[in-house]
């Protein structure tokens, strides 16, 4: 339903060390908003000091719970916000620039669109303010609605479209303008299985084709599967970032069995651990174990604090 791009050489992405050298799709350098309170010289920070680096033709999870600051980081990214403090870099270029902005697609978590309009003429209209020739727009509009499989549907009025007729025309709009990055905020959120393994196929598809995806979701099992490297967020603060292999240490020497000693025996191996600065992690842990693991050991040093 979804179809696939062409495929093309694909580099994945690492913190520590990239098998290429690549540029930089999207550069985040000590990112931070602060959005004033009622109380004077009070301010809520939503995103604090966020640093990333995320290479062109690379799938990037930006993971956090329900107000952890990614969609502030989003809005920031897209030059709908301003940051408080720090830099975004789209391929070296500010995102105030239109330029860099028509570099980025993006598919919002709840995209609204007007019901009275037909998935063409929804097409037609953000094609206008990309700036999109008349003959272009026609034909990339057909050739997307018929790669979504609204080929059939394009003359539709969208209130008698599906949820699902929606999340696809939600794709073709983000492509319309064939842009180098896409910004995926929860694109399975009210999915079915089905619908959501096609949406996972499909981002595969664009990183064949030399695309950069950044994506934003619940379902830690896809991601896992899907991203060359994620960052964890909460409370606007970066927890962790790197690798899928390098964060759940496969491949790496870091992490091992104990066999062999009683229970308070494991207990001064943890303590002498964690004096070191470490943790024992058990074997086998996936993204979303980690996930929970540190999301909640950063809640309670909150509470504690």
């Amino acid at each position: 339903m979804f179809g696939r791009p062409a495929p093309a050489e694909l580099y994945h992405f690492s913190d520590r060390l990239a098998l290429k050298e690549s540029v930089q799709a999207i550069e985040l350098r000590e990112l931070t908003k602060d959005f004033p309170l009622m109380e004077r010289g009070r301010y809520l920070r939503a995103v604090d000091g966020l640093t990333l680096r995320i290479p062109e033709n690379s799938v990037f999870g930006l993971l956090g719970p329900n107000g952890s600051g990614k969609s502030t980081t989003i809005r920031m990214l897209l030059g709908l916000s301003e940051p408080s403090r720090g830099e975004i870099r789209i391929f070296g270029a500010s995102p105030q620039e239109a330029e860099a902005r028509r570099r980025v697609g993006y598919l919002p978590d709840a995209p609204y669109y007007h019901k009275f309009l037909t998935g063409r003429e929804l097409l037609r209209f953000f094609g206008k303010l990309l700036g999109m020739s008349r003959s272009e727009l026609e034909r990339r509009a057909e050739e997307l609605l018929a790669q979504f499989g609204l080929a059939d549907a394009m003359d539709r009025k969208l209130g008698a479209y599906s949820k699902g007729m929606l999340q696809r025309l939600g794709f073709a709009q983000a492509l319309l303008g064939d842009p180098d990055i896409l910004v995926l905020d929860e694109p399975t959120a009210g999915v079915d299985p089905v619908g959501a393994a096609e949406v996972g196929d499909f981002v595969r598809g664009l990183r064949e084709q030399g695309k950069t995806v950044l994506l934003c979701s619940h379902l830690l099992t896809q991601v896992q599967d899907l991203c060359d490297a994620v960052g964890i967020m909460n409370k606007g603060r970066l927890l962790a970032s790197g690798s899928i292999d390098e964060l759940l240490g496969v491949g790496g020497d870091a992490r091992f069995a104990i066999e062999g000693l009683t229970g308070s025996e494991l207990g001064e191996v943890a303590r002498f651990a964690q004096e070191k600065g470490g943790d024992l992690v058990p074997l086998g842990q996936n993204l979303e174990d980690l996930f929970r693991s540190l999301v909640s050991k950063d809640d309670q040093r909150g509470g504690e604090a």
